[in-house]
């Protein structure tokens, strides 16, 4: 009789299993997610290597503060906020040039660079380092954006004039080296999260609970749909209107 009790105790459910094996595989996961960033911050942190002969690869274009602007008092002042929001681009050729297509025709224009924005996240974080006298020159203002459907709210810099674009060649003159093993096991580890079943319980476990389209409500569809978008009447157009056919009824 003990014997039996014994044996009842030990054997374990069907539920049981499947709980013990799900909970292995999710640290599995876990383990093998940790790993990747490990990794990844040990590629990020390999020492580069000065070249013995630099070559030029294109051109790099960024914004510097204008020789008026930089002779004044806040000179330092403004030299010090453009590192904060300053943009580089590159380019094979001096010019900067994209292709547009009008009319059936291939056209290079020139590539527009603007200074970078503030995102809402940069704004209030204290490592990003904005001091009370920078936020003065900046304002806020929202966009509507088609993908994520919501106004992201960001902050330009209001005088864009006090800073010129520059152009100098793109200099090579130190390498990262390639770690063969670190490569190799980043990519088997990349391989193994990236697939369609892994990445779920990622986004479930570790990121947190997995976004469903239909958890939207009906109201912010229709704030945010299109059509309320391109609406050109406003509230007060609406309500005369409804007015007019009121007084003529």
């Amino acid at each position: 009789m003990e014997n039996d009790n014994l044996l009842s105790c030990r054997l374990r459910s069907l539920r049981s299993r499947k709980r013990t094996i799900k909970k292995d595989v999710e640290k599995q996961i876990r383990k093998k997610y940790k790993r990747s960033k490990e990794v990844w911050h040990i590629r990020k942190n390999i020492p580069l290597i000065p070249l013995e002969t630099p070559y030029q690869l294109g051109f790099v274009r960024f914004f510097v503060v204008r020789d008026d602007v930089m002779r004044s008092n806040d000179g330092e002042f403004f030299e010090g906020l453009l590192k904060k929001i300053n943009t580089y681009m590159y380019s094979e050729s001096r010019q900067f040039l994209k292709k547009k297509r009008k009319f059936g025709r291939r056209l290079y224009v020139e590539r527009e660079q603007k200074l970078s924005r503030v995102s809402l996240c940069s704004w209030i974080s204290p490592k990003f380092g904005l001091t009370p006298r920078e936020r003065q020159y900046f304002l806020k203002k929202e966009e509507y954006c088609p993908f994520r459907k919501y106004n992201e709210t960001y902050y330009e810099f209001t005088e864009p004039w006090r800073f010129t674009l520059r152009t100098r060649p793109h200099m090579i003159t130190h390498q990262k080296p390639i770690d063969v093993e670190l490569e190799k096991e980043q990519a088997e580890l990349d391989a193994y999260l990236e697939q369609h079943k892994v990445a779920g319980i990622i986004h479930k476990t570790i990121y947190g609970k997995s976004y469903s389209w239909d958890t939207r409500t009906e109201a912010a569809d229709l704030i945010k749909s299109r059509k309320y978008i391109t609406c050109t009447m406003s509230a007060t157009e609406i309500a005369e209107s409804f007015l007019d056919d009121v007084s003529f009824i």
